[in-house]
C-alpha cells in the first residue's frame, strides 16, 4: 500500500507564480495531494527539504540513449538512471540508433523499455526518413499513432540534405500536429571538420567547421517552415548568426523554437588547444562572441529550451587521436549544476526562468499533456518532482556517474546546484543524491561510488523565497 511521501520545508517553484516560501508537500497515489504548512505525515515517508527548492521534474528534449544497437555506449536502463540522478522526469531520445527509430515497432520497443525501467518517462523521437538515409520519408503517421505516440521527428546526427524531402516532412508533420526537429548543417561545408573554423583550428592544424554551415541549414529550414506552416524546433543552436535568424523568424510569427546546450554556453573553442577529445562535439564549441550571443538569446527569450544533447561514447571511442575520436559529450548528470553555475549565479537568468527552460517550455513544445504529463507542482497534478539545493557545491567526478559513459569535459570542476531527491510518478527514485531502488523489484540498485555530502540549509536559497517573480 502506498503510504506516500511528505516533503517538508521546501520552497516550491511554480509557474507563473515563481518561487514561494517554505511549505510541505504531501504525495500519495502518484499525485500531489496537498501543499501547505504543517501537514501531518501520518504513515508517509518524511523528506527534510529545508533550504531546497522543489520544482517540476526536468524534461530533456534531446538525448541519445543508444538503444537499440549501441548498448555498449548507453542503454535505456543506464540512461534513465542517469536522467533521474540529474533530476529529469522525462527524456526524449533521438532516433540515430541501429536500427533507427523509423517505424512504430522500434518506437514502441524504446518506449516500453522506459516503462519497464521506471526511473523517468522515455519518449522516442522518430526518424524523418527511413534508416535516416535522407531518401524516403519514414511512416510518420504510423509512429504518431503507436503506443509511444511519437511527437517529434528528426534525422539528428545526419542533417537532411534533400530540401524537397524536408518540405514534404514538414507538410506531413503539420497535418498530424507534430514537430520537426532540425539538426541544421550544410555538410558540404562541414565535412571532415573537427572544430570551429577560425584562429584556433588554424593554430592546431585541424580542419574547421565554419559557423555558416549551421546558419545555412537554419536559414533553409526556416524558409521551409514559413512556406509549410509547420512547427520547427532547431536543435543545439551554437552561433550568433543562427540566433539572429531565429530571432527574426519569431518576429515574423513563425512557429519556431530552439534549444541550447550547457556545453555551448559554458565552453569555447580556445579550450580545445589541449586536444582533449571530450571537448569534441558537433556542432563544435564556438567563439566567445558566439557564447555572448547565446547568453543574450537566453536572457531575452529567443532561446526557448536548455537541452543536454547527452551523447555517450565508450572509452576507446574518445581515447583516440583527435581527428579519429567521436563527437559528443554526456550531460544529464551535470545539466542543473551548469545552469546554476553559469547562468543563475552570473545573472544571465533568474532561477525561475532557468528552470522554466527545462520544464514548462519543453512540455509546451512537445504538448506533453497527451502523455498525461504536467510540468507543474500543484495539488492534483502527477508527482514528477525534483528537489535540489541551488547552493550546494560539489566537484564533478565521472566515476560517480550512473551513465555508462564518462565522456565529460567538466571532470574536476567545482560547481553549484545539486539534485538531492527525484520523485517520478509519486515514487522516490533518487534520495540524498543516490538512486535507491528498483521501482518494481524493490532491490537496491548501484549508485555513486561515494555518498554525496549534503550541505546545511542554504541561506541564499531561503533569501530567494522572498524575491518571488
Amino acid at each position: 500500500m502506498d503510504s506516500g511521501l511528505l516533503i517538508k520545508g521546501a520552497m516550491v517553484l511554480t509557474y507563473p507564480e515563481g518561487l514561494g516560501g517554505e511549505v510541505d508537500i504531501l504525495v500519495s497515489g502518484g499525485v500531489v495531494q496537498k501543499i501547505g504548512k504543517g501537514i501531518s505525515a501520518g504513515r508517509a515517508l518524511v523528506i527534510d527539504a529545508s533550504g531546497c527548492v522543489v520544482a517540476p521534474g526536468f524534461i530533456d528534449l534531446h538525448t541519445h540513449l543508444r538503444e537499440p544497437g549501441m548498448e555498449y555506449k548507453e542503454d535505456v536502463c543506464s540512461g534513465s538512471r542517469a536522467a533521474a540522478a540529474g533530476g529529469f522526469s522525462a527524456v526524449f531520445c533521438m532516433p540515430n540508433t541501429d536500427p533507427a527509430i523509423d517505424n512504430s515497432s522500434v518506437a514502441e520497443y524504446v518506449y516500453d523499455r522506459g516503462v519497464d525501467e521506471g526511473f523517468c518517462m522515455v519518449l522516442p523521437h522518430g526518424a524523418i526518413t527511413q534508416g535516416r538515409k535522407g531518401e524516403t520519408l519514414a511512416p510518420m503517421g504510423e509512429m504518431g499513432k503507436c503506443r509511444a505516440g511519437v511527437r517529434g521527428f528528426s534525422d539528428d546526427g545526419s542533417p537532411l540534405v534533400d530540401s524537397e524531402i524536408m518540405r514534404r516532412a514538414m507538410e506531413y508533420a503539420r497535418t498530424m500536429g507534430a514537430t520537426i526537429i532540425s539538426h541544421s548543417e550544410e555538410k558540404s561545408l562541414s565535412e571532415g571538420g573537427q572544430m570551429n573554423e577560425g584562429y584556433y583550428s588554424t593554430f592546431m592544424g585541424l580542419r574547421g567547421i565554419p559557423p555558416e554551415s549551421e546558419q545555412i541549414g537554419v536559414f533553409r529550414d526556416l524558409c521551409l517552415a514559413e512556406k509549410t506552416g509547420a512547427s520547427l524546433h532547431l536543435a543545439h543552436i551554437s552561433t550568433a548568426g543562427s540566433l539572429d535568424l531565429v530571432r527574426r523568424a519569431k518576429e515574423r510569427g513563425l512557429s519556431v523554437t530552439c534549444e541550447v546546450t550547457p556545453h555551448h554556453f559554458s565552453l569555447d573553442e580556445s579550450m580545445l588547444s589541449t586536444y582533449n577529445t571530450n571537448l569534441k562535439m558537433n556542432p563544435p564549441l564556438r567563439s566567445t562572441n558566439d557564447i555572448d550571443a547565446l547568453l543574450i538569446g537566453l536572457s531575452d527569450g529567443t532561446i526557448d529550451v536548455i537541452a543536454t544533447d547527452h551523447a555517450p561514447h565508450a572509452p576507446h571511442e574518445k581515447e583516440a587521436e583527435f581527428d579519429r575520436a567521436e563527437f559528443g559529450v554526456i550531460g544529464l548528470e551535470t545539466c542543473l549544476a551548469l545552469v546554476v553555475t553559469e547562468l543563475v549565479e552570473k545573472g544571465v537568468l533568474s532561477l525561475e526562468d532557468a528552470v522554466s527552460k527545462m520544464t514548462v517550455a519543453p512540455a509546451r513544445i512537445m504538448d506533453m499533456d497527451r502523455w498525461g504529463y504536467s510540468a507543474t507542482v500543484s495539488e492534483g497534478a502527477p508527482a514528477n518532482l525534483v528537489v535540489f539545493d541551488p547552493d550546494a557545491e560539489w566537484t564533478v567526478d565521472p566515476l560517480r556517474f550512473l551513465s555508462r559513459a564518462r565522456n565529460t569535459p567538466y571532470a574536476g570542476r567545482k560547481v553549484h546546484g545539486k539534485v538531492i531527491h527525484t520523485v517520478f510518478q509519486g515514487r522516490l527514485v533518487v534520495s540524498d543524491s543516490e538512486l535507491i531502488m528498483g521501482p518494481e523489484s524493490g532491490k537496491p540498485l548501484p549508485g555513486p561510488e561515494q555518498a554525496s555530502q549534503r550541505k546545511p540549509a542554504s541561506k541564499k536559497a531561503r533569501a530567494a523565497a522572498g524575491r518571488g517573480n
